[in-house]
């Protein structure tokens, strides 16, 4: 069987949450492929150095678009997105088509760590 792909991006104020939530469900998530934009995912690796990341640019650098293009391509399988709806974001144009084609293509979204929780229970059984 083949590893699902879970693409992990965050914004600033929610990338210690989504380390947080990917230590506290480290095993769950071992049997996905990760990927996750820049520092998102170096944060996750500080905190768990056994799981495997790939690392993209940076969300502004250009890592929402390249999850965007491996949504586009059908090499993502779930994406969470930890949004921070109090903030302003530079690069929220890039933000919203990463949301609009995970819509598009029918990816299973969490945008926060209740509905990543319950997207993990429908995985871990």
């Amino acid at each position: 069987m083949t590893k699902l792909t879970l693409a992990l991006v965050a914004h600033d104020a929610k990338k210690d949450d989504m380390a947080r939530f990917v230590a506290m469900h480290e095993n769950a998530l071992r049997p996905f492929e990760l990927f996750a934009t820049g520092t998102t995912g170096s944060r996750v690796m500080e905190k768990c150095a056994s799981l495997s990341v790939t690392r993209l640019k940076s969300g502004p650098l250009g890592g929402d678009q390249q999850i965007g293009a491996m949504i586009a391509e059908g090499k993502v399988d779930v994406l969470f997105f930890f949004v921070d709806p109090l903030s302003p974001h530079p690069h929220d144009v890039d933000v919203k088509a990463l949301m609009r084609l995970a819509l598009v293509y029918n990816i299973p979204m969490a945008l926060n760590p209740a509905t990543a929780e319950r997207l993990i229970a429908t995985f871990d059984s």
